[in-house]
């Protein structure tokens, strides 16, 4: 979960902490972690450390678009594809419900297509 330095008035209706806590312990995720700005000269040196190929990885926070710009370079150097291994979400404006509800939706997706394509 990228915050937007955590000040972002797009996550005022969520407890990010709740949030990041119940994905990590609820959802079937490998990792769950917050980042204050992942756009930011520390987040693009923690993605060149974090990001391996044979991955997917599910980022919530500003719009797709955005994540999109923001992140190709470190994707491009982990030698991953940005449009099928990072899923984007936009939480901005939702409360903590409905933004959990979303990553579990995005991930029973995921499931149901990873295992129409292993028929």
């Amino acid at each position: 979960m990228c915050v937007c330095t955590g000040k972002c008035p797009g996550f005022a209706k969520m407890d990010i902490w709740d949030f990041i806590n119940r994905v990590r312990i609820e959802l079937p995720v490998e990792y769950g972690f917050i980042h204050p700005q992942l756009c930011e000269e520390d987040g693009d040196r923690f993605l060149d450390d974090f990001l391996r190929p044979g991955r997917k990885y599910l980022i919530g926070g500003c719009s797709p678009n955005m994540q999109y710009k923001m992140f190709r370079d470190a994707f491009q150097k982990a030698g991953l594809d940005i449009k099928k291994d990072l899923i984007p979400l936009d939480i901005r404006e939702m409360t903590t419900e409905e933004a959990v509800n979303l990553v579990k939706k995005t991930l029973e997706k995921l499931e149901e297509e990873k295992d129409k394509n292993e028929q």
